[in-house]
């Protein structure tokens, strides 16, 4: 990539805990930099790569979990108006537009100045920096980087004193960033959105955009889409009518669908929930999809129902039969490994008889010595 930077400010933040249990926080502007002291400075050593990395960096907007650790986030506008209505737009747009460097470090010092307002600041340094991607556009890009402080961090001295401790150290690793605008594709922008990367719990950036929206989590927008097909379903059911029959379903389905565990409830046929299931994996092929039947776990693609996770009643208890081309072990050996499968067929009488093993048993110390010996006996193969 053919990154062209303009300019670069570097802050630095210290926050110290004061008598009565709170926290100062102070910040220092260090320097400014334009194209040509950029070029000759340790921080483009230091950093460079990371501008990079930044921009390749892929981001959804619909993450697979509320924790990802990059996001892209959409300015608040409220319909019938513009960006410029947005005062984190317009703070990013005042460095993006500024005409020499007086200017550009007037707006990053008003930037700086409302980031060390939100609750989630930590000292360390904090790098504005502003670069144009000769490859594909001629407006620029803004970069907010923040590098944390390196708690406990020596370096090598001399063969007397060993080691001396390093004052304020930060590191290029596990650096939150954001980038305005959103490149969701080389050569292609998008202006009403910006990606974030904190990978921390302390949510830096969207304690500081407050004017900033997030798309929810896939799994979330799922479950909505199946609350709603569960509401048409119900409306097809009862035709309008309001009875008791009605109301006790859908007092069951809301306890349901607010149980952070829930049972099989037995509703649908299999049609009506392969039907259901493809309208989501046509949103997202890789969808992922997992239960426990009683202490066995199953992890496998929503898409494979059906197909490759089958799961069935059979003499009063439930069966999962999971087909495929090959089994993989890992791990520890076990005497499975060495199986010659029986045909299905075979072992369906067994299911519902229980187990000689379903209840757990007591063993005398004279009976544990005698199976000792009678496994030591055993003709096996290994």
């Amino acid at each position: 990539m053919d990154l062209m930077m303009q300019y670069l400010s570097f802050y630095v933040i210290q926050t110290t805990d004061d008598e009565e249990g709170g926290s100062a926080k102070k910040f220092k502007h260090f320097q400014t930099l334009d194209e040509y002291d950029y070029e000759d400075s340790e921080i483009k050593k230091f950093i460079e790569s990371e501008f990079k990395r930044i921009l390749k960096r892929k981001a959804e907007r619909n993450p697979s979990t509320e924790s990802a650790p990059t996001k892209v986030g959409r300015f608040i506008v409220e319909p019938g108006y513009e960006l410029d209505s947005n005062p984190n737009y317009n703070l990013i747009q005042r460095l993006r537009e500024a005409d020499n460097k007086e200017q550009y470090l007037g707006a990053a010092d008003e930037l700086i100045r409302t980031y060390m307002d939100t609750a989630a600041v930590r000292g360390g340094a904090l790098i504005m920096a502003r670069a144009k991607l000769n490859t594909y556009f001629d407006e620029p890009f803004l970069f907010l980087l923040k590098c944390d402080f390196e708690p406990n961090i020596a370096r090598i001295a001399d063969e007397r004193s060993l080691i001396s401790r390093v004052e304020m150290a930060i590191s290029a690793k596990n650096i939150k960033s954001i980038l305005y605008p959103h490149m969701p594709e080389e050569g292609v922008l998008e202006h009403a959105e910006l990606k974030i990367h904190q990978a921390s719990h302390a949510r830096y950036f969207e304690d500081f955009l407050k004017f900033v929206s997030y798309e929810k989590p896939l799994p979330e927008v799922f479950s909505e889409q199946v609350m709603e097909m569960v509401q048409d379903y119900m409306e097809q059911k009862w035709q309008g009518d309001e009875g008791a029959e009605r109301r006790e379903e859908e007092n069951a389905i809301e306890v349901w669908a607010s149980s952070e565990k829930r049972e099989l409830h037995e509703h649908w046929t299999h049609e009506q929930v392969a039907n259901a299931s493809a309208v989501l994996v046509e949103q997202k092929p890789d969808l992922g999809f997992s239960f426990k039947l009683d202490s066995v776990s199953v992890r496998g693609l929503l898409a494979d129902f059906g197909s490759r996770i089958h799961m069935a009643k059979h003499n009063g208890r439930y069966v999962v039969v999971i087909e495929g081309d090959n089994f993989l072990f890992e791990k520890g050996k076990s005497p499975i490994e060495l199986l010659q499968p029986p045909d299905l067929t075979d072992i369906m009488e067994h299911i519902g008889r229980g187990r000689p093993d379903d209840e757990p048993r007591e063993y005398t110390s004279a009976q544990q010595a005698a199976a000792a010996a009678e496994a030591k006996d055993d003709d096996v193969p290994w």
